[in-house]
């Protein structure tokens, strides 16, 4: 009998496949042959990740830039080829990768694997799988090129440890309030505890409190762009609207670029389980499905700017401008386009509370990912809203929360939340709906301690709750827009037939036809999922109108 591999093997063959004879074979006129000598290096931890290296004969090891206690060295052989996430979007080597003996590899550049992986089905699924599996097994050791020194208790450690993590990039933390090496580090880089949080990439470069601007550049996320090109399409925000549209528009052979202000994903990416999305029958996260449209987007040729955002466009001439903020309130670079499709989504309405800003992310969170509720294990939360977001939030927290408090302004959720979910929330034991409730206060030093709720009766109780996760309505992110196009009383961009003649007129519509059902006051500038006047508020419908925004953009390319 053949003994049958377990799964943990055969998932560790997927990430570490050994290339045939006859893969190697195709692979061939995509690189060229190089001869390492024993010791060379081909990778430093920083450098942009530009090509794979397939080996022919000999042997490369990958070494993580912080070696950790469960790092040790990833030994390629024969038929192994080098390589992770960051080649799919031009990020930086994560580690060092060199020759221990005398090597033959075959050297393939960056564009040239694209190639493959766009025309060659099986080498595709094996590039992908190994790709994607490999930046997850270094997520899962908490193994890479970043530390994160800080503590719980700080506002900015969990913005910044939430910027990793929805942007899939490994890190490894030391807590200064429980973790012993947290010291050393402090002295090595001459560190006070005011500098907290602090962010240490590849070993050498210190971040103090960081923005997530400073973060990416240090982190290489972004690829350098030519910004003489003019691209067929920007894309802004990489929603589900905005990464629909990236993979079909990608797929279609258009070039493509997406700005993204924070991580891929949009509000569905804080998303702690959806269930009702066509063909995920177990539910998928947001962050899970917008990870793997940022990868399908990746694969096609789309490329993407993450904690890029786009804070004007001129309205008066083609090709379009696209003005990308330089993260202090100004303007910076500038991207030449022909066609623009917005896609920049909804934020949370945030709580009517004088001090809030002092406890948003010392006790006042906007998503519930598993690193939220890791910090309110066996404690009593609140989580504000009637929408779908906010049940799924209150479901995921109350499987390891003391209890859930559900306030709500509303007399009950059936007019704002699907059946499955208000069927859920009514059967768990842990979850209690207050109606007709808001938060009134909030209170506590350094993060947040006590939380007040009134009742349309007058009466005040409060609890002491140190975590709320606030999921109530939705405002446009559209500010940057007013002037340029015209938008509706609440501020959602109007497209198509919502479009009076007044709107055409005062916009001054420049063409003989009406605008496409997408499209807004400004020919070739479309605007898709929630931050669309009359759009409905769910992911497959946001996607279903990304992919549908392609084919306008074909009929309004062919009109450039």
């Amino acid at each position: 009998m053949t003994a049958t591999a377990s799964p943990a093997d055969a998932r560790q063959s997927q990430a570490f496949p050994q290339l045939t004879p006859d893969q190697m074979t195709r692979l061939e006129p995509h690189g060229h042959r190089r001869r390492l000598a024993r010791g060379e290096v081909v990778g430093e931890p920083g450098q942009p990740v530009t090509k794979i290296f397939v080996v022919v004969s000999g042997q490369l090891d990958a070494t993580m830039a912080y070696r950790g206690s469960n790092d040790s060295a990833i030994t390629f052989s024969a038929g192994m080829f080098t390589g992770e996430r960051s080649i799919l979007s031009g990020g930086r080597f994560l580690g060092r990768i060199a020759a221990t003996e005398p090597t033959d590899v075959l050297e393939i550049e960056r564009d040239e694997l694209l190639k493959v992986i766009q025309t060659d089905g099986e080498l595709s699924d094996v590039f992908l799988r190994a790709f994607i599996l490999r930046r997850l097994q270094l997520i899962e050791r908490g193994s890479g090129d970043v530390i994160v020194l800080g503590s719980n208790h700080c506002a900015g450690m969990l913005h910044i440890l939430e910027f990793l993590m929805r942007n899939g990039h490994p890190y490894t933390v030391r807590d200064l309030d429980t973790d012993a090496e947290s010291q050393e580090l402090l002295d090595r880089f001459h560190l006070q505890p005011d500098d907290i949080p602090v962010v240490i990439c590849r070993g050498s470069i210190v971040l103090k409190n960081p923005t997530i601007e400073k973060l990416a550049d240090c982190l290489g996320l972004n690829p350098t762009l030519d910004r003489t090109q003019i691209w067929d399409a920007i894309i802004i925000g990489a929603g589900p609207a905005g990464l629909g549209a990236a993979v079909y528009a990608a797929s279609e052979g258009l070039d493509v670029l997406v700005l993204e202000a924070n991580a891929p994903g949009g509000q569905a990416g804080t998303s702690s389980k959806i269930e009702n999305y066509l063909g995920f029958p177990l539910g998928i996260s947001g962050q899970e499905l917008a990870g793997r449209a940022y990868d399908q987007a990746q694969k096609f040729g789309a490329r993407l700017l993450i904690a890029k955002t786009a804070v004007r466009i001129n309205c008066d001439k083609k090709p379009y401008r696209v003005f990308l903020g330089d993260g202090e309130g100004g303007e910076g670079d500038t991207l030449l386009t022909r066609a623009i499709v917005i896609g920049s989504g909804v934020a949370y309405r945030k709580l009517r509370v004088d001090n809030l800003a002092q406890f948003e992310n010392a006790g006042v969170y906007y998503a519930a990912t598993h690193m939220e509720r890791q910090l309110c294990a066996n404690e009593e939360v609140v989580v504000v809203g009637g929408a779908n977001s906010a049940g799924q939030a209150a479901a995921f927290l109350a499987d390891t929360a003391k209890r859930v408090h559900m306030v709500i302004r509303g007399d009950g959720l059936s007019s704002t939340m699907s059946r499955y979910l208000i069927n859920r929330l009514e059967a768990h034991q842990k979850i209690e709906l207050h109606t007709r409730t808001e938060v009134v206060a909030l209170e506590g030093n350094e993060y947040l301690e006590r939380v007040s709720w009134r009742a349309d009766d007058g009466q005040v109780q409060t609890r002491p709750i140190r975590h709320v996760f606030t999921m109530t309505g939705a405002e446009p992110s559209t500010k940057w827009l007013e002037g340029c196009l015209v938008l509706d009383r609440k501020g959602f961009v109007k497209t198509g037939s919502s479009l009076t003649p007044d709107d055409l007129a005062t916009a001054r519509w420049p063409l003989g036809r009406a605008p496409h059902f997408l499209e807004t006051s400004l020919p070739g500038v479309l605007a898709v999922g929630d931050v669309r006047s009359g759009s409905t508020k769910r992911v497959a419908s946001a996607v279903g109108e990304g992919s549908i925004a392609v084919a306008t953009l074909h009929q309004i390319l062919a009109e450039y």
